[in-house]
């Protein structure tokens, strides 16, 4: 029984597995968020994909279903790679790659072009830049 709750104890023990074992609660909080009227402004022009979508994320960052199903599946991700600490560093590197390019992305990319396709916004691109660091 002590070696169970040691175990459990050890489980997230290393910083970077709390790093992302946090990211991960927060992204699944962001991504579910982005469903729920209310949390999400503009609710009714949520549109799949594409610029287009009005919503917004606590009134704040543009969303749409694509964007949200993604927080989903990176806080999905970050909970069971956060289990060990090279899975953990794995996602954070990983994870952190992905939103700098993300962040050049939403850079180059104008707001109203087919190729925004997420949504990206100013406000948005300023977050991936801080995910991404």
């Amino acid at each position: 029984m002590e070696a169970d709750v040691r175990l459990q104890e050890a489980r997230y023990s290393a910083p970077v597995q709390q790093v992302a074992l946090l990211l991960g609660l927060v992204f699944l909080a962001a991504g579910i968020g982005g469903f729920i009227p209310g949390i999400t402004t503009n609710y009714d022009d949520l549109s799949f994909a594409g610029h287009g979508s009005d919503a917004e994320l606590l009134g704040v960052f543009q969303v749409s279903v694509l964007h949200n199903l993604v927080h989903l599946f990176f806080g999905v991700a970050a909970l069971v790679l956060a289990r060990s600490r090279d899975g953990a560093r794995a996602f954070l590197v990983g994870g952190g790659l992905l939103y700098i390019v993300l962040f050049l992305y939403g850079l180059f990319t104008s707001q109203d072009s087919g190729a925004n396709f997420v949504p990206l916004d100013r406000n948005d691109d300023i977050l991936h830049l801080g995910l991404g660091v």
